[in-house]
């Protein structure tokens, strides 16, 4: 009733009309039917009346009581006229609300952008690019738009190429004239194209010539480069003046030309020299004299154009070998010069002469084609054979090898490309002295032309070794089209392209995949380390040494299905070598019960192991550290609780007064078979292969490292007959200086083999001469006997010494008073 202003005068309508019924009530019992009927119907025209009425007046007032019970509950129903004003206060721009808004800009006033064409040209020219070699590469890609336009419209109407129809680019350095001359046999330009094209910053013909295409409803060519504007502006990063001559179907031919600050346009008094087509002209500043050096261009070609869908061809000299006819004049000097007469020339038989020529350097030039290498990842994989995937390779990668595995591809989903991968044969030799730093074995193509090869993104840096080229239309650039921007789509193409390089490893036959693991070995362990998005599928690509066998390395798969039935780990020992490792106290009972055993030599295995805590859900446990399940029998279990009890005393003596200071605590070991005792890690420890990896840090600073100072466990072995005895020696008398020296040299055997180097090396040495003594009955307090011929012999050399030294200070003195005798005279003689 209340939602518009007379919707409400209707309310107090119905307000009267409910006085009406009540009257109504009264009167139904008297009255008859016929006089109900007419009393109704005047009700209802009075209710009309009354409505109206109050709906003329103006001064009725609308905020009454009816409107604030009806329109605003406390419970939260609220009227749209009130949530209108709630959005107005919400929605504001730096303090005006929406109605100031509209009103600001109703009364505005609209403006362009200007610019100071003179000093946007300097900012084009000096600042868009990084690179002064950039400016061939824009102008090789303009030329090849041309050609793409021109062929484009042929399909359609072949009379287009009347006038040639060979589509190419040439390049002609002239270096008496200090120019450059690009040419191309392409649509060419109108003089309205020159004026509008090149006198327009960022005025993009191709983006022009594909919006025509998509109005006309005509499938728009995916080839064309350009699309910015600007790239034709690079050329006065290395030129002073532009010439550009350009002849189109549609008009005669013309000339632009330009100095950076202005321009003119007029027709070409020459005629139509070109047929169709285009020419720079770049007339170079001397700092850029060294781009008209023929490999300077060669170089440039092949770096940033070489798969150009069109032939680009270079004028070219070359020496050649020729023979040339000798004249008489040099004939008549060379005879003379052999020592004949005019009189012996004569005599000659002219019958018998034969024409004399002589082989002399001639310079040939010709037009020499620079890309002969076609973009084969454009191809079906199915079309291309591995011979033309080994040239493709030696091309762009300057390796004389074959790739060792490639893979050839497209991807199509939120951005598409298409790309080649290669594994090279052998690693290079710095490969992991400058691991992390930048690589340009990726190579990333827009539309085929060369952007950048500068990029950490594109693959991880363990595969830093793949070489390759990624191909794109459709990656955003910057302007300068010297880098991409960065965005979502580089994520997106590094994910398939690590997810291809690792299946490409994967399918290898076992015999590459042994010469790749050879070299690249280690880049497969770091990527474990640090790709953990892909970890799992790294980890079906890592091979070790096992005790399996003697000279093949194992996967880990292949391990799994080795394993005991009851097995619930994947046991692993490190070491400098493999001999250490099945030498090692921490392994005899392993393998004695059958335990397969990996055998991790490499310094970066431990900690490979570290970031892989367990494969296809078995867990890694290291043979070196505490926690070693065997799964012995209840009754070895109940054998270890009994000599426990025995040898509880010695176990506290050890780890309480004799060894305090070096372990944690001493227990009895089940693990040792031929070893009397073993130092094992704690859980999160280092153990003896991985103290020595931290104490061996180029960086690693003398007496700060906390590896050494870690305490570990020593277990006893209670079967050997070293620690019967050792228990028999303290039980007898646990001050005695033979239980002690023997806890003690078992203490530090015990470090050596299990890795670990000795603290201190000098009371080592004295305690196994106590034991030496012993063993071969010499009394510990016998001395060292030096017979005295050889003290007096150092005392007379002693002496022999300093009578030396006295003869040569007086031989110093005497020289002395020499020159300065002689510095006398000769002061004199001045004098």
């Amino acid at each position: 009733a209340v939602v518009s202003t007379q919707s409400g005068h209707y309310g107090r309508g119905l307000h009267i009309y409910f006085c009406f019924v009540a009257s109504f009530s009264a009167l139904v019992s008297s009255l008859t039917f016929s006089i109900m009927k007419i009393y109704l119907l005047g009700i209802c025209c009075l209710l009309v009346l009354t409505g109206l009425g109050r709906a003329e007046d103006e001064e009725v007032d609308i905020d009454g009581i009816v409107e604030e019970d009806l329109g605003k509950s406390t419970i939260g129903s609220k009227t749209d006229d009130e949530t209108v004003e709630r959005e107005e206060e919400a929605i504001k721009l730096d303090g005006l609300n929406v109605s100031q808004m509209k009103a600001m800009r109703d009364g505005s006033e609209k403006h362009h952008y200007q610019a100071e064409v003179n000093r946007m040209m300097k900012l084009i020219i000096n600042s868009l690019y990084r690179n002064k070699e950039i400016f061939l590469r824009e102008l090789i890609s303009n030329a090849s738009d041309a050609l793409d336009k021109i062929r484009f419209m042929s399909l359609t109407d072949p009379e287009v190429l009347s006038a040639t129809a060979d589509l190419k680019v040439m390049i002609k350095p002239d270096k008496e004239n200090h120019a450059l001359h690009i040419i191309d046999t392409g649509v060419g330009m109108t003089r309205e194209d020159l004026v509008k094209n090149l006198g327009t910053i960022a005025k993009s013909g191709t983006s022009e010539f594909l919006a025509k295409m998509e109005e006309g409803d005509e499938s728009v060519p995916s080839d064309l480069i350009g699309q910015f504007g600007v790239g034709f502006y690079s050329s006065f990063l290395v030129a002073d003046t532009v010439v550009v001559t350009s002849k189109n179907n549609d008009d005669d031919q013309y000339i632009w030309e330009s100095d950076a600050n202005s321009f003119t346009v007029a027709k070409d008094p020459r005629g139509n020299t070109l047929g169709r087509g285009t020419q720079i002209s770049l007339f170079m500043k001397e700092e850029a004299y060294d781009f008209l050096e023929e490999n300077t261009i060669k170089d440039l070609v092949k770096k940033y154009s070489q798969f150009i869908n069109f032939p680009i061809h270079m004028w070219t000299s070359r020496t050649e070998k020729v023979e040339e006819p000798v004249e008489e004049d040099e004939k008549a000097e060379d005879e003379v010069k052999d020592g004949e007469t005019d009189d012996d020339v004569k005599v000659e038989d002219e019958d018998d002469e034969k024409p004399k020529v002589k082989v002399v350097d001639k310079t040939v030039y010709d037009w020499e084609a620079m890309n002969d290498n076609k973009p084969i990842w454009l191809r079906n994989s199915k079309d291309v054979e591995d011979a033309d995937y080994n040239a493709f390779y030696k091309s762009f990668s300057k390796n004389s090898d074959d790739p060792l595995a490639h893979v050839h591809f497209s991807a199509e989903g939120e951005v598409t490309f298409r790309s080649i991968l290669f594994v090279p044969k052998s690693a290079p030799h710095d490969l992991y002295q400058d691991y992390g730093k930048k690589v340009d074995n990726i190579k990333m193509y827009v539309k085929r032309v060369f952007i950048t090869d500068d990029f950490e993104e594109m693959m991880p840096k363990y595969l830093n070794f793949i070489k390759g080229v990624v191909d794109s239309d459709d990656l955003p650039l910057n302007v300068s089209r010297e880098t991409l921007q960065q965005n979502k789509l580089l994520r997106v193409i590094k994910k398939k392209l690590v997810r291809k390089a690792l299946d490409m490893l994967k399918k290898m036959s076992e015999e590459d995949y042994t010469n790749f693991y050879r070299e690249f070995g280690t880049n497969i362990k770091l990527g474990v380390m640090e790709d953990h998005s892909n970890r799992n599928r790294l980890a079906k690509l890592l091979r070790w040494q096992s005790s399996n066998d003697d000279s093949a390395m194992t996967s880990l798969q292949e391990y799994m299905e080795r394993m005991k039935e009851k097995q619930e780990h994947i046991y692993f020992m490190t070491g400098t070598a493999r001999d250490e490792c099945e030498k090692s106290p921490f392994v005899e009972k392993l393998l004695k019960k059958g335990y397969e055993v990996l055998y991790l030599v490499d310094p970066i295995d431990e900690y490979t192991v570290q970031n892989l805590p367990e494969f296809e859900g078995k867990k890694f446990q290291n043979a070196a550290k505490e926690n070693l399940n065997l799964n012995e029998s209840e009754k070895a279990k109940e054998t270890m609780e009994v000599l426990g009890r025995e040898f509880d005393l010695l176990m506290n003596w050890l780890k309480e007064k004799v060894l305090s200071s070096g372990i944690d605590k001493a227990i009895l070991s089940s693990r040792l078979v031929g070893s009397p005792c073993a130092l094992v890690a704690t859980q999160y420890g280092y153990s003896g292969n991985m103290e020595r990896i931290m104490k061996s840090q180029a960086y690693a600073k003398a007496g700060t490292n906390e590896a050494g100072s870690q305490k570990k466990i020593l277990e006893l072995n209670p079967f050997h007959p070293l620690v019967k005895e050792l228990n028999k020696l303290y039980k007898e008398d646990e001050e005695s200086d033979s239980a002690k020296d023997l806890a003690n040299a078992l203490y530090d055997t015990a470090l050596l083999r299990s890795g670990f180097s000795l603290k201190d090396t000098t009371n080592f040495s004295e305690r196994m001469d106590k034991l030496l003594r012993r063993s071969y009955n010499i009394d510990l307090d016998a001395a060292v006997e030096i017979p005295e011929e050889f003290d007096a012999e150092e005392e007379e050399e002693a002496k022999t010494e300093e009578e030396g030294e006295e003869v040569e200070e007086s031989e110093d003195v005497a020289d002395e008073t020499v020159e300065d005798e002689e510095s006398e005279e000769t002061v004199k003689d001045e004098l």
